[in-house]
């Protein structure tokens, strides 16, 4: 055989045995799609084409305002995305007047930043997007640079500190004042107690921060898992029929919340961490001291976000619902109420054809003081805000410059009476 053929039968063996490997999920397949993924990252970066952070909505020409009369009182925290790829927090009236804003630049705040492995420094603008943010009662916020860290600033812009540590997603204030958010740490040699975590893979963690950007605690979701027994949950994401190996971003921890004191105790203590883990479309709930899980489920939703307490006994859970690929023409995602106790689950919100929302990404809900119910729609830019009857009383679109387009927005929070116009400007005042 000469050297022409031998290459065109090379050629043949590879091509067929590269459809047979993608049709049976044989080696490499699984590892070609992951650094398939990574690539268009970094494309995507590098050449500043960040196109999903953008969805046309030629309908939406201003601020709807449905029934004024019945909207929770207060004003609102957004955070999104502007024109010309800017990431930023505002404060917001029901009619979608700005009172005030902060501009979150990246390469401004954070240019000196040494933690970020080489690959994973932001390239282009926006550089990243802000996931998990908060306002606090002195007037500061607190955000995440997506996977990149934690910045507090106060009103004026100022920073206040920066936490060098790849924090994403959300925040929650405990009623110790301490910060609770979803953290990860990058494997990238095997570890002895988890056979089958081929590397690089992702091991997700629940860290408390303290009110000058320290941490305090540090828990590993996957030393919660198997401490309870939960070892089939650690390999559910595998892909392969005859091997349980699991690599990547195996669990997407996207929310942590702390049971308050506020409310009474039932099978949830005061106290306790609920966790959100997307890929496995799991919700669970432990105790932090002892990491015995309380309550545990698994499949009542499609790839979720933001669980929230009710009661003692009862969550909601924003259920993206993702599986059509073509959204909100097929598809609505729901927010769902579940009775651990009962071992029940309803639809509250999401089936109305009224006022249908979709984000097969991100998404989070708030229930209102008067009852109400904020539902934040992240990939299609919208708040929607439901009264008792799940009537629409308010919506909020986050417009940019070019007309019938809609920047995604990350964070929708209805803020408490305190944060009101006098208290604003009485902090401006201050940086002047």
């Amino acid at each position: 055989m000469n050297k022409s053929s031998f290459y065109f039968a090379s050629l043949i063996i590879v091509f067929v045995y590269g459809m047979v490997s993608e049709r049976y999920k044989l080696f490499p397949s699984q590892e070609l799609r992951f650094m398939i993924s990574q690539a268009r990252l970094v494309i995507g970066e590098v050449n500043g084409n960040n196109d999903w952070f953008y969805v046309d909505a030629p309908n939406r020409k201003e601020v709807p305002i449905y029934k004024a009369e019945e909207v929770a009182k207060g004003l609102t925290l957004i955070t999104g995305l502007s024109d010309d790829y800017q990431l930023n927090m505002k404060i917001i009236n029901f009619k979608g007047e700005v009172h005030h804003q902060w501009l979150l630049d990246w390469y401004k705040i954070w240019p000196d930043a040494t933690h970020i492995p080489k690959h994973l420094v932001p390239k282009g603008k926006p550089g990243t997007h802000i996931h998990g943010s908060k306002l606090l009662d002195n007037g500061d916020i607190l955000f995440n640079f997506e996977n990149l860290g934690l910045v507090r600033l106060d009103m004026c812009g100022n920073t206040v500190f920066k936490l060098a540590y790849p924090t994403h997603h959300s925040i929650h204030e405990a009623d110790d004042g301490t910060f609770w958010i979803p953290g990860q740490i990058y494997h990238q040699t095997p570890l002895a107690d988890y056979p089958n975590y081929k590397v690089p893979f992702k091991d997700d963690t629940v860290v408390q921060v303290s009110q000058d950007g320290e941490i305090t605690t540090e828990i590993s979701i996957m030393e919660i898992l198997r401490k309870n027994n939960y070892e089939g949950l650690m390999y559910l994401s595998t892909l392969k029929s005859r091997d349980t190996t699991v690599t990547g971003d195996i669990f997407h921890l996207n929310d942590v919340e702390i049971f308050p004191s506020s409310m009474e105790e039932g099978i949830f203590k005061h106290g306790d961490i609920m966790v959100s883990l997307r890929n496995i479309n799991t919700v669970f709930v432990f105790d932090p001291k002892t990491l015995k899980i309380r309550y545990l489920t698994t499949g009542k939703f499609v790839r979720q976000h933001d669980p929230d307490f009710i009661d003692g006994n009862t969550i909601s859970v924003y259920d993206n619902n993702h599986v059509a690929e073509n959204g909100f023409e097929k598809n609505h995602s729901k927010i769902v109420v579940i009775s651990a106790s009962k071992n029940k689950i309803i639809t509250y919100a999401g089936d109305q054809k009224s006022h249908r929302f979709y984000s097969n990404i991100m998404g989070k809900h708030q229930w209102l003081d008067n009852g109400n119910l904020l539902i934040l729609e992240s990939m299609n830019g919208r708040v929607l805000e439901l009264n008792k009857q799940k009537q629409l009383v308010w919506s909020y679109n986050n417009l940019i410059a070019d007309e019938g387009v809609v920047g995604i927005m990350e964070g929708a929070y209805r803020l408490s009476k305190q944060f009101d116009e006098t208290f604003i400007k009485t902090k401006l005042k201050q940086c002047q």
